[in-house]
Order: structure tokens, then sequence, then C-alpha cells
């Protein structure tokens, strides 16, 4: 059987409930004998590497190695074809996937058989003046990351500035939403500022401040009262001022606004609320809950779609009881993957499917500096005792036994070390750039993907119009055209070759930011319309 014609099982996501699909099916697929060579298990995912999200925060301060969190797909899953790419469209009706284009900018189409969808929530910002400017969202390792930087510029800046004001703004680090993600980042957060703070001799530790912002009448509304109680007193002890009852309502470059009027000056606002599912998701054709959810039988497949399944953060799985659902936690996302991924087998093989049923074993959160809270088999533990379980449970739960013995390794060294102050500043490109091109070079090909348009700064081109195996010259642009418009503004391929003629220099401007500009400025998108219109 050529690798052409073999079944594809299609996961979008790399998260928990992706990557532990996956594993389940290579090792379900094996069982299967002769009929699992009819079958590729095919993960898409953006980045080339398994997040464990639950430590995340200790990448703030550095108790952890920046990749001890992370794990490489293609160690974690040897039998899966693994496609390192973002997922662009969804087309239910021909059971394919499109990519976004690699190095060149060529069509990327996956057909799928059966499709997984475990692509989880994104942060959602919309809607919240002067969020998506200006608030940091926690949910990934770049963000993790993009915050340590910012934490440590933010104390550097503050040991040299003399404006009272601007000091307090920097030294003021707020933290909305009171789960246990804004919990777990505000301790470490705060643990981190308060103990690098003394490596500075003109900061006073007593400016810092570090503010929790929760809309509810406690923190931690997934554990019990008494719990939540003992993590609140255990950060205000600490110095963490939590406000309770409070809303943020909107963000400025210098303040976090809070409803009802009160501002907060501030330089570092994160927020880890709210979130929302995938706008993939969103744009599906699937029956969904009102949350936005999609809806699957006890299966874990869609309601009403064919060889179409779901889990995790995306879907709204049910509970035996019918009438209450799964909440959105690792330990249940994996239990999920294994009930997809055995029903997927059964269905290739024909035998009885099964439903999914897990009541949880428990929450944990780290509260920072050898605290945290627990509620394991109906216990609840607090203090050294639960972290030590936090700690312990985790470390086996991290997945390849290099990973676990890094990180014992780095939390054993992080008893008697100090925190890292090293700032990373890896060089942020702007999407903006010029491009050098040669007589002869393609700047791109008639049916690639558009994603990208194109100013001439000096030089010439020649578009050249492709059909039944013959090219035509259509036209030739000089120094301050434009090109590449219409495929931008259709969301089509490129129509046309273009071609260098002479030495060129091209201004590129990516897709993303050309949507930016478009949305903000719509006598601009008009602009470029009437040029694709002069050009038929």
């Amino acid at each position: 059987m050529t690798e052409t014609s073999r079944k594809r099982i299609v996961i979008l996501g790399g998260g928990f409930a992706g990557v532990y699909t996956a594993r389940r099916l290579e090792k379900k697929l094996k069982r299967l004998g002769a009929r699992a060579g009819e079958y590729e298990v095919v993960l898409v995912n953006r980045d080339n590497y398994f997040v464990f999200q639950p430590m995340l925060p200790e990448v703030i301060s550095g108790s952890i190695g920046i990749l001890d969190t992370v794990s490489p797909l293609r160690r974690l899953l040897p039998r899966t074809t693994i496609v390192v790419r973002e997922v662009e469209d969804i087309d239910l009706a021909t059971r394919t996937i499109r990519t976004s284009p690699g190095v060149h900018p060529h069509p990327s189409e996956i057909r799928f058989d059966h499709l997984v969808l475990a692509l989880g929530t994104v942060t959602d910002f919309r809607g919240l003046r002067g969020l998506p400017e200006h608030a940091m969202p926690f949910k990934n390792l770049a963000d993790a990351l993009a915050l340590r930087n910012h934490v440590i510029g933010a104390l550097e800046e503050a040991a040299v500035e003399h404006e009272e004001e601007l000091r307090r703004q920097l030294l003021t680090f707020v933290v909305a939403g009171g789960g246990f993600s804004g919990v777990e980042v505000a301790a470490e957060l705060n643990d981190f500022v308060r103990e690098v703070a003394r490596s500075y001799s003109s900061i006073d530790p007593g400016d810092i401040r570090v503010v929790l912002l929760h809309s509810q009448d406690r923190i931690l509304p997934e554990v019990s009262p008494k719990l939540a109680l003992f993590a609140q007193k255990i950060l205000a002890a600490r110095g963490v001022e939590i406000r309770l009852n409070t809303r943020l309502e909107a963000a400025s470059a210098e303040a976090a606004l809070l409803a009802g009027g009160e501002r907060i000056a501030t330089r570092t606002l994160v927020s880890s609320v709210p979130s929302s599912p995938h706008p993939l998701i969103q744009a599906l054709s699937l029956a969904k809950a009102p949350n936005g959810r999609v809806i699957v039988t006890p299966r874990l497949a869609v309601d009403g779609a064919d060889r179409i399944w779901a889990l995790g953060d995306c879907a709204l799985v049910p509970n035996p009881d019918g009438a209450t659902f799964a909440p959105p936690t690792a330990q249940h996302a994996i239990r999920q993957a294994t009930v997809v991924a055995d029903n997927i087998a059964a269905s290739i093989a024909g035998t009885k499917q099964r439903s999914f049923s897990f009541a949880g074993l428990g929450k944990m959160g780290s509260l920072g500096h050898r605290t945290a809270v627990a509620d394991v088999f109906g216990f609840q533990v607090s203090g050294f005792l639960a972290w030590w379980l936090w700690r312990t449970i985790y470390l086996a739960k991290l997945p390849g036994w290099a990973r676990r013995i890094k990180v014992a390794t780095s939390w054993t060294l992080d008893l008697f070390l100090q925190p890292d102050l090293v700032q990373l500043r890896a060089g942020a490109t702007s999407g903006l750039r010029h491009e050098h091109y040669e007589p002869g070079q393609a700047v791109f090909h008639q049916g690639d993907v558009g994603d990208s348009i194109f100013v001439i700064v000096d030089g010439a081109a020649e578009v050249l119009r492709e059909e039944s195996a013959t090219s035509t010259r259509v036209a030739c642009l000089g120094a301050g055209e434009v090109f590449g418009e219409m495929a931008l503004l259709g969301r089509s391929v490129r129509n046309a070759t273009v071609r260098c003629l002479e030495p060129m220099t091209i201004l590129r401007l990516p897709k993303r930011d050309f949507r930016l500009l478009d949305a903000s400025l719509p006598a601009l998108r008009r602009s470029f319309e009437d040029v694709a219109a002069a050009r038929g």
C-alpha cells in the first residue's frame, strides 16, 4: 500500500488532549495487526513541542529551566507524522485541512478520514478596551518567557528611574484572574520580584506592589472555601494585595482600569482571563454550546458529524449523569484522549465503543515558596505537605525520564541558589521588512498561497500568467508599484507569477500585519481594492 493511499487520523492541537490521543493511538493501532498499516496518525501543531502547563508559572521565577517544561513531539510520538504548521482552515465538506504556508507559500492540504479536534482555548481580549494592546496573556511558553523578561526589564528600569510616578508604575505588578492559573502566576511573580529586588540597591522592597484581581468573593473557586481561605492568607502574608469582587474593565500603557473607575498605575498587567474556544472551532458549522464549546456524545464523537471527535477545553463533554460536564483540566483531557483513541480504534475494527466516565482525582495549586493547596481523593491538604505532593505528582506525570531528571535537578539547585536575573532579549523583528531579488528570481508563483503584499522600492518585475504550460507576460512593474494584493483581499491563491527583471528591492508586508492595517484604516483597503479592480 502506498503512502498516499493510507487513511489518515488527523489530530489538531499539541496539548494534553492531542498528544495523549496520539500516544494512545500509536499503541491501539499497533494491536490491530495488518489493518494498522492502512492508517496514518497525523498531528498538526504550530510548535514542535508539548508544554507541560502545570509547571509553566515556574518559568517566571526561573526555578526550572526555560526548556524543562517542554518535550519534543517527535520523541513523544515516534510513530506519528508531525506537521508543524498553523491550521488556517477546516473544510468538513471535503474533509481536508489547510495549513499555513512554510518557507515557500505553496498550498498545503491534509485530507482526513477521522478528525480529532483538540485545539483548546485562546486568551480572548476582544471587547475589552486596551487589553489586546497592553495586557500580557499567560497561556504558553512564549508568554511565560515574555513575562519573565518584561519583569526583569521593569526592575532594571526602576533601578535607574528618578521620576517617582514612573517608578511606582514599574514596581507595581497586576494579575487579573483568581483561578489556579492567576493565583500561581501571582505567587511565583511575587516571590521572584521580592527575592531579586535584593540585588538592586536602589530599589526599596517596600515599594514593590503585587496585586491580584478577582471578580468573585474568594480566590480559587475550584477548591473548598477552607483551602481558598488558607491560600488567601498565605499570599496576603507574603505581600500580595488581593482585591476581591473586583473586575478588570480596561487597560492603558500606564494603568489597569477597574470597574467603577478606579485606576491602578502599572506597567505590568497579566491576565489569565477571559478565554474562549479557538477561532477555528468558532468558524465550524458544528453543534456548539452557548460558551462556544463543541457538543459531543458520551463517546466524544461530535454530535451529528461523521468520524469527527472533540475533547479537552474546546469540547463540552458530558459526565455520566448527563446533567453536568467535565471540567477543562489536564487530568480530564488525558482520560478523554484514551476514550477517543479507543473509540477510533473500535470504529476501525468494528467493535463496541465506550463512553467517557471520570470523576477526577483532585485539584492542586502551588502558592510559591514551598507552599501549596491540594484536594486529593477527598483529603484536603495545605502548606509544605501539599507542596511536596504537588511536586511529586507532577514530576511523575511529566513525560520522559530526561525531563524528569532535569526538573528534579533544577528544583534541588533552586533550594540553595539565588534566582537568575538574566534578561533574554530575543531579537523581536518587525513583520515589515526589505528583501532583495536578482533577475530571474520569482517573488511568488501562480498557485501559491497569498501570505504577503509587496511594494517595489527600486528595480523592476514582470507579471506572468501561466496557462497550458505556457507563460504570458501581462504586466511590468516598477518602483513605487504594489503587487500581491489580490490574493490577500480575496483570501485566495496567487493568480499569476511575479519574477524579477532588474535587481530589485521590495518591501514585504505579511498578511497578519496587513490585516491589522486593514481593520484600522478602511480607506487603505479601498485603495487596494481599486488597484485590484483596475488590474482585473
